[in-house]
């Protein structure tokens, strides 16, 4: 089989990314006026895939999907949960409770909806635009009550969007279809939850 080798080192002239113990370091190296930083917007994750990360030594198993290294996810990756094990049948009943608590098909009814928070939101007729640093998305919004204008107010749940969107004449099946398209495509914040934010490596606990 073919293996690629990514080499780093510090002989390298730039890193794979501005992340984990290297970010760490030359954050410390800053701080010390010895250098200057490097723009996170350069960088990506250290990371390639969203699942499950096992540390066997310490028996326990995450829930991570790669986002850009930041002063919140230093490590290049978003933890979504941890749990740990001491058996073979807890651990596949740890697996199972977080696919079944975290991997939606559609935006949870109760949890507060709202646009990622690196996409900027544009107001047009009868749609709406949404601009990261690499793409643009147009998303169709007819409602009398603007689906894009709540979800950017950030002030509702899921259900109480579509609740005010049907009392306002909207179809519910409508509403929520757009819902799951907005979520299936990405375009909606996860990142809401505080608990596994700022770790900066295995040490933590």
């Amino acid at each position: 089989m073919g293996v690629e080798l990514v080499l780093q080192g510090k002989e390298m002239r730039s890193s794979k990314a501005f992340a984990g113990r290297a970010r760490k370091e030359k954050l410390s190296v800053v701080k010390n006026g010895d250098a200057t930083v490097e723009s996170e917007s350069d960088h990506t994750t250290i990371a390639c895939v969203s699942g499950f990360l096992v540390n066997m030594p310490r028996r326990r198993v995450q829930l991570v999907t790669p986002v850009p290294a930041s002063g919140r996810w230093p490590l290049g990756y978003r933890i979504v949960d941890e749990r740990f094990f001491e058996t073979p049948d807890e651990f596949r009943d740890e697996v199972q409770s977080m696919i079944y608590e975290h991997m939606h098909e559609s935006p949870p009814p109760n949890r507060p909806i709202r646009f990622r928070g690196d996409l900027q939101y544009e107001v047009k007729r009868h749609h709406f635009l949404l601009r990261s640093c690499h793409i643009e998305y147009q998303v169709p919004d007819n409602a009398a009550s603007s689906v894009g204008d709540l979800i950017a107010g950030g002030r509702c749940t899921a259900s109480e969007l579509v609740a005010q969107v049907v009392t306002d004449g909207a179809s519910a099946i409508a509403v929520a279809d757009e819902l799951d398209q907005l979520h299936m495509r990405g375009l909606l914040e996860e990142d809401l939850d505080e608990r596994f934010a700022w770790r900066n490596g295995e040490g933590t606990t």
